[in-house]
């Protein structure tokens, strides 16, 4: 059997564009498509902080550098420049990958640029 778990996380990410009219999903800066293992094509669930939408949708790449993040095509409707995201893609393991496997969780700043990258989400408390 397998179970789908957190492949990959990019918290914090600021939309910068929201293009309506444009090919392509969701373009990210290059550099932070490589820092969380992501690729392009590669379904993407992106979740807005800002407005509490949801949806899923493909990752296309930007221009490494650019701190580009652009909600793209159908989906501009459901962010806008400004908005924080949350960006996860998962994977399928089976039980002996998941007893060693941690996603790759890249934290970035409000200009899209790494600030830390970790591999586990502390405890909740009560």
């Amino acid at each position: 059997m397998l179970t789908t778990l957190l492949k990959a996380k990019l918290h914090g990410a600021c939309v910068t564009h929201s293009k309506l009219e444009y090919e392509g999903s969701c373009a990210i800066d290059r550099t932070l498509l490589k820092a969380s293992g992501m690729h392009e094509f590669e379904q993407i669930q992106v979740y807005n902080v800002s407005n509490g939408e949801r949806f899923t949708t493909y990752a296309i790449q930007a221009e490494s550098g650019s701190g580009i993040i652009s909600v793209n095509g159908a989906a501009a409707h459901k962010a806008n420049p400004g908005d924080k995201l949350i960006i996860c893609a998962y994977a399928a393991f089976n039980e002996a990958e998941m007893k060693v496997y941690k996603p790759v969780l890249v934290y970035l700043d409000e200009m899209n640029v790494i600030i830390r990258i970790g591999n586990q989400i502390p405890v909740q408390a009560a």
